[in-house]
């Protein structure tokens, strides 16, 4: 398997936050439990992106999760799920560390496959996996809420790490939003325009011919909102005013 050498860390809040941080992991490490470390600590690796970070962004698949969440509150830290379909959290004190088991309210659970090509690295003096490129940027695909917009640090994985990712299975990850991925690439090539050639010439004449057709087509007949997978808030008026759907409820 793949080392890492990590080009950067994120910074901790506080010398307690990284305290936390570091137990965290060390007792995440004991587990007989597969997991991955995600976030802003992944994006300083492939990237040397340096930030302030406010949390761990722990990744297992959802039938593990359960056994996470029940190992802490066994030594005495504060556990919550936050979400069943995909987020769970530890707390002490003020500091935490999301346990997530799928991405975007379940859409997208964390299989095998995310540990297959998942790469290591050393965070805090201890070794783990880290999430592969691939998977990072479908992780951040959907976070593009008013206050947060993740779409600079897909351009970056890409020109940083474009020889890394897997495109065949990130478009399958993709598939029926493939309009997103495309908007993130059309974002890339407007950010690095003597940068293009790092995403391949086959995957935009894909994503291209896909759009052309879908030109020759009528409009959907269900006013569905897809925009509630970005942010909640940000496209309430649309279900509660407009008269769109929300893309996860039962359209029939």
């Amino acid at each position: 398997m793949e080392t890492v050498d990590a080009a950067a860390e994120p910074t901790a809040p506080s010398a307690r936050a990284e305290v936390f941080y570091a137990r965290a992991l060390r007792e995440l490490a004991k587990l007989d439990l597969p997991f991955l470390l995600a976030g802003t600590y992944a994006l300083s690796a492939y990237t040397g992106v340096v930030r302030e970070t406010k949390d761990l962004d722990i990744v297992c698949k959802p039938s593990d999760y359960p056994h996470v969440l029940n190992h802490f509150q066994d030594l005495g830290y504060t556990v919550e799920i936050e979400d069943e379909r995909w987020l769970g959290k530890v707390f002490q004190d003020e500091h935490f560390f999301d346990v997530i088991f799928a991405f975007w309210y379940g859409m997208a659970p964390v299989t095998d496959q995310w540990f297959e090509s998942a790469p290591r690295i050393e965070v805090l003096g201890t070794p783990m996996r880290v999430i592969a490129p691939t998977e990072l940027i479908w992780s951040k695909a959907f976070v593009q809420l008013r206050h947060r917009y993740d779409g600079a640090d897909i351009a970056h994985l890409v020109l940083k790490q474009h020889d890394q990712i897997d495109w065949q299975r990130l478009l399958a990850h993709m598939e029926l939003h493939w309009e997103v991925l495309l908007a993130h690439l059309l974002n890339f090539r407007w950010a690095y325009p003597s940068e293009r050639d790092c995403v391949p010439r086959w995957l935009m004449d894909e994503l291209v011919a896909r759009l052309k057709t879908q030109f020759e087509l009528p409009p959907p007949r269900v006013k569905i909102c897809r925009g509630r997978l970005f942010s909640q808030v940000d496209y309430e008026p649309a279900v509660e005013d407009w008269g769109f759907i929300d893309a996860d409820v039962d359209s029939k």
